[in-house]
């Protein structure tokens, strides 16, 4: 083993995260996932760390969160809970204006309560469907379901990844995060349906077509009971969370709870994204290994600062989460966080930012891939251009929006 050496550490902490800004290794087929992993395994072979520090770096919390909520949100939608909410839409057959509102708040608020990564894969689909029975265009539903997810994600720690390690390392209360975060949620939900609808306005005048209609019946009641169970625990659990219950240890109560069923559980595995679990273990080492060697050895006092952290942090934030993304954005901010004087403001304030960032371009999130990447597979083409005549105009509202509420606003 070579001696640790913070030069060492520095190097492969730059070399990984120069590695995840591209999404890939050059000369190697490495997606994310791969890059922090191989990172995490190069700072033990440096000598940066051994095994048993890496394990202690890991944020078991987080893991264990995230992997609840994705099983929660696997059985919702093996219920056919997703399904069953655009059958009920379908059969209405809203306006386009109507529909697009359904959509955002549909993907909004289920994004605020499941992580918004799982929302999308299970209404993406669903959405692509709906479009297609009612003869309306997608490209303006698939845009305000993508941006919807993010900005909805906002409100509480189990909306999306960065907020569940910002929940973990912060302390901050479930509801209390709940009730700073969640009124720039259903603002940013009301900018989201105007934005979309007034780029889109054109498309959404296009005529609908009754007689291509023909309304199914909802694929949820071949699992009723199901359903019915999942929905309760899902209900119980979000209780827990407000009730100031451990979120970890409740996450993984209620994905303990749906596995005594008669359904096999490898198809709820199925839903857990494991190499986004496999980044977040790999990101805690790497950036383990650049704080303990590098960062301890910095003067960090000069950046609290007297003033608020809302606006410098919430700047640096939207610049980082778009180079690197926003969830190892989020962990780079730990040391700084740890110096400032309002570390809860502060936390808010990187909570916010980097969740909103991720809706600047098509690549800001796993949330918009997911959508893209779905579109594609059934024919339509969301590009980047496409997805920025929201994403520009959306980010900077709801970003000034977010900065003025917590700025201004102190309870």
């Amino acid at each position: 083993m070579i001696a640790p050496n913070p030069w060492i550490a520095a190097t492969l902490f730059g070399g990984v995260y120069a590695a995840l800004a591209l999404g890939r290794f050059p000369g190697f087929r490495l997606d994310r996932p791969a890059i922090a992993l191989v990172g995490a395994a190069a700072m033990m072979a440096f000598g940066v760390m051994d095994l048993h520090e890496a394990a202690g770096a890991v944020d078991v919390d987080t893991i264990v969160l995230l992997f609840g909520m994705m099983v929660l949100a696997g059985y919702l939608r093996l219920a056919g809970f997703f399904a069953l909410a655009t059958d009920l839409v379908a059969a209405r057959r809203p306006g386009p204006h109507a529909m697009l509102a359904v959509v955002v708040a549909m993907s909004g608020v289920l994004s605020a309560f499941l992580v918004n990564d799982v929302v999308c894969v299970a209404l993406t689909p669903l959405v692509l469907e709906l479009c297609r029975r009612l003869r309306r265009p997608a490209v303006p539903y698939l845009v305000g379901l993508a941006t919807a997810s993010n900005v909805g994600s906002v409100a509480t720690i189990t909306g999306n990844p960065q907020n569940i390690i910002i929940g973990s390392l912060s302390g901050i209360s479930y509801a209390r995060f709940a009730s700073r975060l969640a009124p720039v949620a259903v603002a940013g939900l009301l900018v989201t349906f105007a934005v979309v609808a007034v780029v889109y306005r054109r498309s959404l005048r296009t005529p609908d077509h009754p007689e291509v209609f023909e309304h199914q019946p909802s694929r949820a009641r071949n699992h009723r009971g199901l359903l019915i169970r999942s929905g309760l625990v899902t209900l119980a659990t979000v209780g827990l969370f407000f009730a100031g219950a451990p979120v970890a240890t409740a996450a993984l109560l209620a994905a303990a709870v749906l596995m005594l069923d008669r359904l096999r559980p490898d198809r709820a595995f199925a839903a857990v994204d494991w190499p986004l679990l496999v980044m977040f273990m790999g990101l805690f080492v790497v950036v383990h290994g650049f704080e303990a060697n590098v960062v301890r050895h910095w003067d960090l006092a000069w950046i609290a600062g007297e003033g608020s952290p809302v606006l410098p942090l919430s700047l640096a934030s939207i610049f980082l989460s778009n180079l690197v993304s926003n969830v190892p954005a989020v962990l780079l901010f730990k040391p700084v966080l740890a110096v400032i004087p309002d570390q809860e403001q502060g936390w808010l304030a990187l909570a916010m930012s980097s969740t909103l960032a991720g809706n600047l371009t098509v690549l800001g999130s796993v949330a918009n891939l997911i959508v893209v990447e779905y579109a594609r597979r059934d024919g339509e083409d969301l590009g980047f251009l496409e997805y920025l005549k929201v994403g520009v105009p959306l980010t900077l509202a709801t970003a000034a929006l977010g900065i003025a509420w917590l700025e201004f606003t102190h309870y």
